[in-house]
């Protein structure tokens, strides 16, 4: 068998965003059970701003095609403000203007980090509402992980319960999945 292939998409572009700690932290895990791990980048697919009159840019195919060559995809994401960062929503509202392929065929799990004790509860809910709505499966455990400037160790683990069981739950979930879908 074949070991999975499980990306990761960053809602935040931020080199030191609490989420990107935590991504890095989600695919350690994910390595350490035998996942082929990589980070979707969406900074590197040249996305603007989405607006209906334009063109559809390169970028979008090109991210597509990346998405539907993962078994599953953990989003790890910020909230703004209740929200989706703009970032994550242009992507969505662009590749799904196209196809939902991308959406329909791997697994997803979500994560979100936050400097606040809510962990990120809105905006997860509405990455799950969203990929749902487009077709996706979504693993109901969520990885959320509050009051981030005590979350992580000076390594970038992730220390903090419950995010740890959270984290732990929605990977093995997600790996579970993946295996009974193939």
């Amino acid at each position: 068998m074949t070991s999975p292939k499980i990306g990761f998409i960053c809602g935040s572009l931020r080199a030191e965003s609490t989420n990107k700690v935590l991504e890095k932290d989600l695919i350690k895990r994910f390595e350490k059970d035998g996942a082929e791990t990589s980070s979707i980048d969406l900074a590197s697919y040249d996305l603007p701003l989405y607006h209906g009159d334009l063109p559809t840019p390169d970028g979008v195919q090109k991210l597509i095609q990346d998405m539907k060559s993962y078994d599953g995809i953990v989003v790890v994401t910020p909230e703004y403000n209740g929200g989706l960062p703009p970032v994550l929503k242009n992507a969505i509202d662009w590749t799904s203007t196209v196809e939902t392929g991308h959406i329909k065929g791997p697994v997803f799990g979500i994560a979100a980090c936050t400097p606040g004790p809510l962990s990120g509860i809105m905006v997860m809910r509405q990455v799950q509402y969203i990929l749902t709505r487009l077709g996706g499966e979504v693993i109901p455990l969520q990885a959320g992980c509050g009051n981030s400037s005590s979350a992580f160790d000076d390594n970038g683990n992730l220390i903090a319960q419950p995010a740890v069981t959270l984290a732990e739950g929605m990977k093995d979930a997600l790996l579970e999945r993946v295996a009974r879908k193939s």
